[in-house]
């Protein structure tokens, strides 16, 4: 009993991260389901089978607030369900000794392009709000799909800085489209996985922990995503994504590092972690307004519609 009120607790706390950065439920749930000792395939199926409804409830609320770029959910939400499916496939008929180290790697590296993402760039300032081109879209929505399925998690450390690195589309449309085209990729996956590990393989009930904590916090997820700066929740969770897999890492069997040489590890991350996040809340305090002038220009474009048509090049400024 306390091992599913844990599930959905980080159920809980996962979505709400990832509903309002646009990441971190996969990989935050994934690493959890490793640590206690579930093989790589069962804990990604698990995670997959789980979003299939939080990502529904977390679309629905995102596009009740207003979060949701309709083009950009369908140009990347199929290929990316393509690739979650092929990823799925490919997971499941790896072995568990060859696999764990493996994901942990995936998702160490997930957490790193996150926290240094987000905690060293700002939002940019000419691009905002000019459509996103289908031709960018569907190969990043392939890849990202893939990621997620082998890594346990990854759309949206994948799709959600390189729609931002863009700069097409404001954060809080990134968030809610990438959030809601999610659930194409977790249905892809969870039948890749059905048919590669077979049911018996999955445990429902703590589909069902994780379902739970997630469908609660989704909608309160959405309404946060307009008043968090994405910039410090990035610090927050990459962190966090570093040091749980690096944990994981050092423990294996690949690596089985001595005490000092672990503890010395952690010493570093935390120091460098607590840096990263008192810099992420100064940037954001220091650039508050010009962020807040740049999307406020970004939706005013998006409402009149003065957009270059995607077929047509823009004028060079």
């Amino acid at each position: 009993m306390r091992k599913l009120l844990l599930l959905a607790l980080v159920g809980l706390g996962a979505q709400l991260v990832d509903g309002s950065l646009g990441m971190a439920y996969g990989v935050t749930s994934t690493t959890l389901l490793l640590a206690i000792g579930t093989s790589p395939a069962a804990a990604s199926a698990t995670v997959h089978l789980a979003e299939i409804g939080t990502t529904l409830v977390s679309g629905v609320s995102h596009w009740k607030f207003g979060n949701v770029d309709w083009k950009v959910v369908l140009k990347i939400g199929v290929p990316g369900a393509i690739g979650a499916f092929a990823g799925a496939t490919f997971l499941s008929n790896l072995s568990t000794e060859t696999a764990a180290p493996l994901m942990s790697i995936i998702l160490l590296a997930l957490g790193l392009y996150v926290f240094i993402r987000f905690t060293t760039q700002g939002l940019p300032k000419d691009r905002l709000g000019k459509p996103l081109r289908k031709r960018f879209l569907a190969p990043l929505g392939i890849v990202a799909g893939f990621v997620d399925s082998t890594g346990g998690g990854g759309w949206g450390p994948v799709g959600t800085p390189a729609i931002l690195a863009s700069g097409r589309l404001e954060p809080r449309k990134t968030i809610g489209s990438i959030d809601t085209s999610e659930f194409l990729v977790a249905v892809a996956a969870s039948l890749g996985f059905i048919v590669g590990i077979g049911n018996e393989n999955i445990n429902y009930t703590w589909v069902l922990a994780l379902l739970i904590g997630g469908v609660i916090a989704a909608p309160i997820a959405a309404w946060l995503v307009r008043h968090i700066p994405p910039r410090v929740l990035g610090s927050l969770v990459g962190g966090l994504i570093i040091l749980t897999n690096t944990r994981t890492l050092l423990r294996s069997d690949w690596i089985d590092a001595p005490d000092g040489v672990r503890y010395t590890f952690y010493a570093v991350i935390y120091v460098v972690w607590a840096a990263a996040i008192a810099y992420s809340v100064a940037q954001y305090r220091k650039h508050r307004a010009e962020d807040e002038a740049i999307i406020a220009e970004a939706e005013a474009l998006v409402a009149t519609d003065d957009r270059p048509d995607e077929k047509t090049p823009a004028p060079a400024a």
